[in-house]
């Protein structure tokens, strides 16, 4: 973007007109757009939920379609939503949330086609509760992504083919995929969602992509795909993310490894947790104990200064990053919109308040906003 332009939309952005209206012109004027700050660089997307995609948090949608230009839904395109019976497909919020994207002229990402997490049992085991043959999944897996791609053949713009199926120290998960079919799993997915929509992006998720062991378990896997003339298009770097971890230079390792097999490289799941980790406790409940509560959950009243300013510092490295690798980075995508919906909230206990969005609980932008804008307007 020229400097002129980024003069003139950081002046309208924080000039001395501040309102507070709940699409996010609180602190910025009316005319603050994200998407319009990273329109020379990458996509800026955020994912959706279920009461959003049926417009019942309108403050929420406002947000979205003024400050983002790429969409993901969080849960309504897994498959045991999707597909919770064989055969019985559930379409409904799907398809609201593709013609939502559709109407706002966005990039749409289709989330996701395999993950052994959110796979309905049905999927592995016959009616006498037997597991299936290889033969038997190989055509679950093959009706199921061809009748979800095929739905949206030339609406959806890219497809999170499989999710999570490398750990940390690069070898397979022993999902059930994996354990009936071995990683022939992931070359027949990547397969059949080409088959289906030959001109649909196709990616690969996963998270931890730092980590130097699942960086080479990835690129292991791509090149295999790669080998043997199967489509792989981009790979999704979550970005779930804590004051401490990961590193920025092993973060930056895994986007040039990656961009060096000749795919996009996007950031997935963007969110920034300031909450301490629980350790072995995961587990339990937040309310076992006052001490637990207090240590485990210490802003339930909001962030203190220092805390919020290191919060915006460690959000500015991350895009600063990013924008350092824009010619390999094609989407950065936050995983929800507001602090107020977050999955971070009740992950991984219960009952928390993080904070790990750009947007507060009041639908009102947090100082990371100004600080991007002032830094793209330096810069």
């Amino acid at each position: 973007m020229k400097a002129a332009l980024l003069v003139v939309i950081f002046f309208t952005m924080f000039g001395s007109q501040a309102q507070t209206e709940p699409d996010g012109s609180s602190l910025a004027g009316a005319d603050l757009q994200l998407k319009e700050l990273f329109a020379d660089t990458f996509y800026v997307g955020a994912a959706m939920n279920r009461r959003q995609i049926t417009g019942e948090d309108g403050p929420a949608i406002d947000l979205l379609q003024r400050h983002f230009n790429s969409i993901t839904p969080e849960n309504v395109m897994k498959s045991e939503r999707i597909q919770p019976r064989e055969g019985e497909f559930a379409f409904d919020l799907a398809d609201a949330f593709v013609a939502f994207g559709e109407k706002n002229d966005m990039h749409i990402v289709g989330h996701t086609l395999i993950w052994h997490s959110q796979a309905p049992d049905w999927f592995f085991t016959d009616k006498q509760g037997n597991e299936v043959s290889a033969e038997q999944l190989k055509q679950r897996m093959e009706t199921h992504i061809k009748t979800v791609v095929g739905r949206y053949k030339g609406r959806i713009h890219g497809w999170d083919v499989v999710n999570e199926a490398i750990l940390d120290d690069g070898s397979y998960r022993e999902s059930k995929f994996y354990q009936i079919l071995g990683e022939e799993f992931i070359h027949l997915a990547f397969q059949f969602a080409h088959e289906a929509d030959p001109q649909a992006a196709l990616y690969y998720n996963d998270y931890s992509m730092a980590n130097a062991g699942k960086r080479a378990g990835v690129v292991k896997m791509v090149r295999t795909l790669q080998e043997k003339g199967l489509r792989i298009d981009g790979i999704g770097m979550q970005g779930h993310v804590g004051m401490n971890y990961p590193s920025l230079d092993e973060f930056e390792k895994s986007i040039v490894a990656f961009s060096d097999l000749g795919v996009t490289v996007m950031i997935t799941e963007l969110d920034l947790t300031v909450l301490p980790s629980p350790g072995n406790r995961s587990s339990a409940e937040i309310s076992d104990t006052k001490a637990y509560q207090e240590t485990l959950n210490p802003y339930t009243q909001g962030l203190p200064e220092e805390v919020s300013a290191a919060f915006t510092q460690r959000y500015l490295d991350f895009f600063q990053l990013f924008l350092k690798h824009a010619d390999n980075i094609s989407r950065v995508t936050t995983w929800g919109i507001t602090d107020r919906h977050s999955w971070k909230n009740n992950w991984p206990v219960r009952g928390r308040t993080d904070y790990p969005l750009l947007f507060d609980r009041d639908y009102l932008p947090k100082p990371i906003v100004k600080a991007l804008a002032e830094y793209l307007t330096d810069n």
